[in-house]
């Protein structure tokens, strides 16, 4: 689907991105929007295919959402882009079915989100597209009429509507900050990562963290590179499982975002507190019985081969020699020792900050920080062009709003909302003297 890369071109609405959020609204504008719109929509992405968690796609590793919290299904279940559709379409829907489970493997998701990417009809989808800054464009009376999107070739698209949907920034604590990337590989390119790797090395490999990433790893590991000696360190007492119970599991309903926005701060604050454990910081339930298993046929066999230490803070790390040296402290008692390996694997998750794309276009618009509307509408004062923010927005919309629980549902919110802007009488220009804008960084 590439399209010959020009040096400049004007579509009317930009998607940045092509991860589950902006294919769920790529699908909602092929389904809902006018055709003068969907036609003149364009989603880019950096990759060359599109991919679900590129770097953890792990045999075995199964999605922890339901298939039925897929592109389209809670917004419309007899739509044609749906998980269902696509397992008819590619034979599979009977022995899906006998599986008698409503987590998909993960693969089997992110094969479904390809095809749905392929399957659109409107809405153009080009790859190898990396985004490298947004900025305003503004008439003479200082008002935002589209947006200037800068890419790694070179080239430019200019649109009067821009989806931001490119995920959030890995976090890489900066105590790894100085290692070289040959020794540090986070979650996020873990499988490009281990493949770069000489299979014949017995790495003794530092697994850093405490949740599904870190002990996926932990686990992926020990056949993906035979014969190393992994240990896992973690700040936590020990691995616990994620709290599942129905009544909090209500908060992942696309309902709960109204009844979140609404909320008072205190109220927000509690909610995403007592949240935090169905989401952040946990294990599945399979994973954590596999990996207790794995530590106790190692102790059982006396092989010693596997390690893993609660209460551990990595407070340095810098390379001596051929080796990685990490400054380990004990959380309990103080004490301070040296570990030393080969390999450094960050299981830490990602940067809650807004994105450095997010955070460039805020500051070329003067804003001292970016707050969304009910619709995911950046508040930009009145424009002629309009900026939606996907994925981000936990702390205003909830603790589902970087997971795959709302998609279908917010797709339809933002596509509603592009659609009432468009059709709404332009702005009354305001006099006022206005600085050029300032490039993105």
């Amino acid at each position: 689907m590439s399209a010959v890369i020009r040096e400049h071109r004007d579509v009317e609405l930009l998607a940045i991105g092509a991860g589950p959020a902006n294919l769920a609204l790529a699908v909602a504008l092929d389904e809902l929007a006018p055709d003068d719109l969907a036609k003149n929509s364009l989603v880019i992405e950096q990759a060359d295919t599109v991919s679900w968690q590129r770097g953890m796609l792990l045999p075995g590793a199964q999605s922890q959402v339901s298939f039925l919290k897929d592109l389209v299904t809670l917004r419309d279940p007899r739509s044609r882009f749906s998980f269902v559709n696509y397992l008819h379409s590619v034979g599979r829907l009977s022995e899906f079915i006998n599986m008698s489970s409503f987590w998909p493997y993960r693969a089997e998701i992110s094969s479904y989100f390809q095809w749905a990417a392929d399957s659109l009809e409107k809405v153009r989808l080009e790859y190898g597209r990396r985004c490298v800054g947004v900025e305003p464009c503004r008439d003479a009376a200082g008002t935002v009429t589209g947006w200037l999107t800068r890419l790694a070739d070179g080239s430019t698209i200019r649109s009067r509507y821009i989806v931001v949907g490119a995920g959030r920034d890995p976090f890489v604590p900066a105590e790894f900050a100085t290692l070289p990337a040959s020794r540090v590989i986070h979650s996020t390119d873990y499988l490009p990562g281990i493949d770069r790797l000489a299979k014949d090395v017995r790495y003794r490999v530092a697994v850093v963290g405490g949740a599904q990433s870190a002990a996926e790893m932990f686990d992926a590991v020990q056949s993906d590179l035979p014969g190393c000696k992994p240990t896992l360190l973690m700040r936590s007492i020990g691995l616990k499982t994620y709290e599942n119970s129905k009544f909090t599991n209500e908060w992942y309903y696309p309902c709960a975002v109204d009844d979140f926005f609404t909320a008072q701060p205190d109220a927000r604050a509690q909610i995403l507190r007592e949240m935090h454990i169905t989401n952040y910081s946990g294990l599945a339930p399979e994973l954590l019985d596999k990996v207790y298993r794995s530590l106790y046929l190692d102790r059982l066999s006396g092989e010693g081969r596997l390690r893993v230490r609660t209460m551990t803070e990595v407070t340095a790390a810098f390379e001596e020699g051929d080796e990685v040296v990490l400054e380990l402290t004990d959380r309990r008692t103080g004490a301070v020792e040296e570990f030393r390996c080969d390999l450094v694997l960050l299981g830490t998750g990602f940067v809650r900050q807004t994105p450095a794309l997010v955070r460039g276009l805020a500051n070329a618009l003067g804003l001292s920080r970016t707050e969304v509307t009910r619709d995911y509408r950046l508040r930009t004062g009145p424009a002629i062009g309009a900026c939606y923010l996907q994925g981000v927005n936990e702390s205003t919309h909830g603790i589902s709003d970087s997971l795959l629980s709302v998609l279908a549902v917010r797709a339809a919110d933002i596509t509603a909302d592009i659609l009432a802007h468009r059709a709404a009488p332009a702005p009354e220009p305001v006099s006022r003297k206005v600085s050029a804008p300032v490039p993105a960084s």
